[in-house]
């Protein structure tokens, strides 16, 4: 009878190439933590859009447990917590994690400092300016729009020529919507819902008639992929500039909170609130509700342009 020899059992039972492939699979599984540098060129919920070095658009994703700090000291030793709604457009990071099957890092900790901080919000301040500079652009569009259907109703009354103004003027309307619809954008948003809320003389609490449209808008912003929630708040320019800024940061915290508590908005998808004091005052200066006008909190729904490229073509389009 002929004896058969003991073979090796891993290159008897499964083969080389099984064991190659195997390997294979479980490298990327095991990697080990990495650490990236970079510019964060957008946003959209838990998810930056950051360049370093090597990647223009290395996708960094947020977790619950995700740790950010400030580096602080001579040696950049302490690091001071700071909420993640910090992370925005501008900023320079050094993020630690792993990447997932999707080769995105999703990050275990993500530090910056403090003059890149200040850096970014200056940038963001500049952002703020060009927004004021498209709605004074916008009234613009409107006063011309007004004039343009008087034109259209003096039109109307003399015979001969009323068919080809009316082509004019509906061409005209048309050229002045599609301007308007554009300046319903951001740079780097879509703006898709928006609330305004009036307080009180001195007051930050929430009236609770405005309620049921926070709320609604926190459901209708969980349907869109890749939300965030803006909250800015403002305040009217009777009383001190200090006690008016206090204000609207009170104002702007406590929708933020009531968004966060009842309308179950993630951290993740919240932008840090704004609070704007006196500035960007609305209203005719001789109107006697001015003041209740810019006693203010503006929330709204923005989608990131970058990711709204990536599915079907954005409403307003």
């Amino acid at each position: 009878m002929t004896r058969r020899q003991p073979q090796p059992f891993g290159f008897a039972r499964f083969g080389l190439p099984v064991l190659f492939v195997l390997a294979s699979m479980n490298a990327f599984a095991f990697a080990d933590t990495v650490k990236v540098q970079g510019l964060i060129k957008g946003r959209s919920g838990a998810m930056l859009i950051v360049e370093t070095n090597n990647e223009p658009k290395l996708i960094i994703m947020l977790e619950d447990n995700t740790e950010v700090g400030e580096v602080q000291g001579l040696l950049k030793l302490r690091r001071k917590e700071i909420s993640m709604a910090e992370l925005i457009p501008g900023l320079a990071i050094q993020a630690e994690g792993n990447y997932n099957e999707a080769r995105q890092l999703v990050a275990k900790s993500i530090k910056f400092k403090g003059d890149d901080l200040k850096r970014a919000h200056a940038i963001q301040a500049g952002l703020t300016e060009n927004k004021a500079q498209t709605q004074k652009n916008k009234a613009e569009l409107e006063k011309h729009n007004a004039e343009l259907q008087a034109q259209n109703e003096a039109l109307k009354n003399q015979q001969g020529q009323l068919t080809e103004q009316q082509k004019k003027t509906a061409a005209n309307q048309a050229a002045v919507a599609a301007a308007m619809a554009r300046f319903g954008q951001l740079d780097d948003y879509y703006i898709l819902d928006e609330v305004t809320l009036l307080f009180a003389n001195g007051k930050s609490n929430i009236e609770s008639k405005y309620e049921p449209e926070l709320l609604q808008l926190a459901t209708k912003a969980k349907t869109i992929d890749g939300y965030m929630i803006e909250i800015k708040g403002f305040a009217s320019s009777t009383g001190s500039a200090a006690v008016n800024q206090k204000l609207s940061e009170d104002r702007a915290a406590n929708v933020a909170h009531l968004l966060l508590q009842r309308g179950r908005v993630p951290l993740t998808n919240m932008l840090a609130p704004g609070a704007m004091g006196e500035s960007e005052q609305v209203g005719d200066e001789n109107s006697a509700d001015r003041e209740a006008q810019n006693r203010r909190v503006v929330v709204r729904v923005l989608q990131n342009k970058g990711i709204a490229a990536l599915k079907e073509t954005p409403p307003g389009d």
